[in-house]
């Protein structure tokens, strides 16, 4: 069950992440979540939205260098060490996780999106495990 996450890459300058959120929402893209993490020179902007396809090639078109990724969207229950058990089992299975952030979905428990080296083998743990998973429609 994997929910595809838009990635942007950004010259780490002023006015950039407006310029991006600006086409976006121009182009009707409704967006669900946001991260950003940089460098000196860049930064990586991860986004999910409603519909990840269309925001690509408004990007694309705009001139900017965007992928899709699948990641996994999880929800971590709101209880002390949630986070520890699920990111433990990961780790358990000898699966790096290439990094997690948080989801600013409605639900119950803390809703956060996970990338790893391995999504296949991750999802058949955390669904062992009876972790709650995301569906892409559960996004919308």
């Amino acid at each position: 069950m994997f929910v595809k996450q838009l990635s942007v890459f950004l010259e780490n300058t002023e006015g950039r992440l407006d310029e991006v959120l600006k086409i976006l929402a121009q182009g009707g893209i409704d967006l669900l979540s946001a991260s950003l993490a940089d460098t000196m020179e860049y930064g990586v902007l991860r986004l999910l939205a409603k519909d990840p396809d269309k925001a690509k090639q408004i990007l694309k078109d705009a001139g900017f260098a965007a992928r899709i990724d699948e990641v996994i969207a999880v929800v971590v229950p709101d209880a002390v060490g949630s986070l520890a058990k699920v990111v433990g089992m990961i780790h358990a299975a000898g699966i790096n996780i290439s990094y997690i952030y948080g989801l600013s979905i409605d639900g119950e428990g803390t809703p956060i999106a996970i990338k790893t080296d391995n999504n296949d083998t991750v999802v058949e743990i955390l669904n062992g495990a009876g972790v709650k998973m995301i569906s892409p429609e559960e996004l919308v």
